[in-house]
């Protein structure tokens, strides 16, 4: 039911090894699918080019998501490439790392710093998927996945501006499932538990909120890239062909917990 031999894929928000982007293409890929990858800047090619030299024949894309440019750009290549396209996962986040920081207080929030995030981390969701849906309907629908935290639904030390962001991010979920539903296209997200990656590391406190989930979560542990990737094979194959609009969560069980 995971098999994704003959599907094509486009997975966007790959930092490094340790990104759960990457986990979700190496799965993919392993599952059968051809990746189109994209990078954010001259910074992060390098990395995204050696580690994409373990996939099968990637197609390798720039692609700032605040660039409708860009993003255009990516699409057109996909189609002269793909022909169409069965999936894509939304891995984009950002915010200004100053936001984060013990000391920065959410009342403070600058306005740049909340478009910012709102454009990277929110409405880059609604322009890949307005560019995705034809690709997906050459194909007879497809499935859209992003990425999200708790830190949607309850306060987190440091989360601050990500935390709103999050919130609309899961909002655009519903309405683009709506929307996108009667053209056979599901969206769905995964709320992921606290997890070492690049955009983790940005947050100040970041250690203790992985060892609040290791003694709260009823499975008594944090999970991992590969755990998450698991779920997201299950959404983005035939498997999950009758689930859409979800935020469906990976994290230990922690999301049930009171005190």
């Amino acid at each position: 039911m995971t098999d994704l031999s003959n599907k094509t894929g486009l997975i966007v928000g790959i930092a490094n090894k340790r990104s759960i982007s990457w986990a979700i293409a190496q799965a993919a890929s392993a599952a059968g699918a051809r990746l189109a990858i994209t990078y954010q800047g001259d910074r992060l090619e390098e990395n995204v080019r050696e580690l994409s030299a373990g996939l099968t024949n990637p197609l390798i894309l720039p692609c700032d998501v605040t660039d409708d440019g860009q993003i255009a750009a990516v699409f057109s290549e996909i189609e002269r490439e793909f022909g169409g396209l069965d999936f894509l996962v939304h891995g984009a986040a950002y915010a200004p790392r100053e936001e984060l920081a013990s000391d920065f207080h959410f009342v403070d929030t600058t306005r740049v710093g909340f478009k910012l995030a709102m454009d990277v981390s929110a409405y880059s969701l609604i322009a890949l998927s307005r560019g995705a849906a034809p690709l997906m309907e050459k194909r007879g629908g497809g499935s859209i996945l992003t990425l999200t935290y708790l830190g949607s639904e309850r306060v987190f030390q440091n989360y601050n501006v990500m935390g709103v962001a999050k919130a609309a991010l899961e909002a655009c979920v519903r309405y683009l499932a709506a929307d996108l539903g009667p053209r056979g296209i599901r969206v769905n997200a995964i709320s992921a538990g606290p997890i070492k990656t690049l955009a983790a590391a940005g947050i100040s406190g970041f250690s203790t909120i992985l060892q609040h989930y290791r003694d709260r979560a009823p499975l008594r542990r944090t999970v991992d890239t590969a755990e998450v990737a698991d779920a997201a094979m299950f959404l983005l194959s035939s498997a999950g062909r009758a689930v859409t609009a979800e935020v469906m969560l990976v994290d230990a069980g922690f999301h049930a917990m009171g005190m």
